[in-house]
């Protein structure tokens, strides 16, 4: 295998990702990817550790694939790697799916793209034959559904709702090696200090990372709580249908699944002061806690305020 070195940050996108145990895999997909995991290892070995590195090479890899060719719709062939946990000696498999997600990601480039960019970018005869290439394989993997979904530029609201307050780890640059801070405790001074300098004895200059990590069984039970509460409160709110979408996404997975919400590259974005402080997940948590109790303001402003601050996150596309 060819090691991509490139001094090319990660895009500013976050990813919500499923790890499923080597059990939730038909034979013989179990089988090579527990000959995968055997080989590579896994890319985070504790449930504390982030798969930063790993992250960061698929992307670097992609990168590679662009230098030196005309840019094509979408890879020849799926992707034989995948993100590897090993958490209390279990071993769990996030498969990167490249070929699926860039199906998706074309669809989500034809409605936001402008017609005359995406022709010159994606000529229309590109897409129509990765289109037609998508129905041929949807006909062989009727049941097929991505183990990572992606959002540039924020983190939206809805993705937070499978965790709480418990299943934040933040790891300093510096220190991917090292145990994740799991919180803005009395070492935050220190902790933003090893984040902006990247001090870290056993991983210097590694990148930082912000993300949650749970069980399956947990993110459901939670998402299931809030769409009730946000059901009978406001039905038709954006929160509702997305708390929605998230639980039949969850749905998909084996029960015994690992949920994770990796900020990715939007911690080149956010600085470490505001990682470290950021609590996007409790503040979701208080809200809804005010709202099944009947105090509708106070939930309100626990949205509204935590809404407003990933727009401005959000508005940040449009800087020069």
């Amino acid at each position: 295998m060819t090691v991509v070195r490139t001094s090319v940050l990660p895009p500013y996108a976050a990813h919500l990702r499923v790890y499923e145990p080597l059990a939730a895999f038909p034979e013989p997909e179990r089988a090579r990817w527990q000959a995968y995991a055997a080989a590579h290892g896994p890319d985070a070995a504790e449930a504390g550790r982030p798969v930063a590195a790993a992250a960061l090479e698929e992307q670097r890899a992609a990168l590679a694939e662009l230098v030196g060719r005309t840019p094509r719709a979408l890879p020849e062939r799926e992707s034989e790697r995948a993100f590897v946990r090993s958490v209390d000696g279990v071993l769990y498999v996030c498969p990167w799916a490249t070929r699926l997600r860039t199906w998706q990601a074309l669809d989500e480039l034809r409605a936001a793209a402008p017609v005359a960019l995406l022709d010159t970018a994606l000529p229309p005869a590109t897409r129509a034959a990765a289109e037609a290439d998508r129905e041929r394989w949807r006909a062989e993997h009727p049941d097929a559904r991505p183990w990572i979904v992606t959002s540039r530029w924020e983190v939206p609201v809805r993705w937070f709702l499978p965790f709480g307050e418990e299943d934040r780890c933040f790891v300093p640059a510096g220190e991917a090696g090292d145990a994740a801070v799991p919180d803005a405790d009395a070492g935050a001074a220190d902790a933003v200090g090893a984040a902006a300098g990247g001090l870290g004895k056993e991983g210097k200059g590694e990148q930082a990372a912000l993300f949650y990590l749970t069980p399956m069984a947990q993110a459901r039970r939670r998402v299931a709580r809030a769409y009730r509460a946000l059901r009978e409160a406001v039905p038709e709110g954006d929160l509702a249908r997305g708390a929605e979408l998230v639980g039949r996404w969850l749905e998909e997975f084996h029960p015994r699944s690992l949920v994770e919400l990796d900020y990715g590259g939007l911690v080149h974005l956010l600085g470490p002061a505001e990682l470290l402080a950021d609590r996007s997940a409790g503040e979701l948590e208080d809200g809804l806690r005010a709202l099944r109790a009947g105090e509708a303001a106070e939930a309100l402003r626990a949205y509204e305020e935590l809404t407003v601050r990933w727009r401005r996150v959000l508005a940040l596309r449009y800087a020069n």
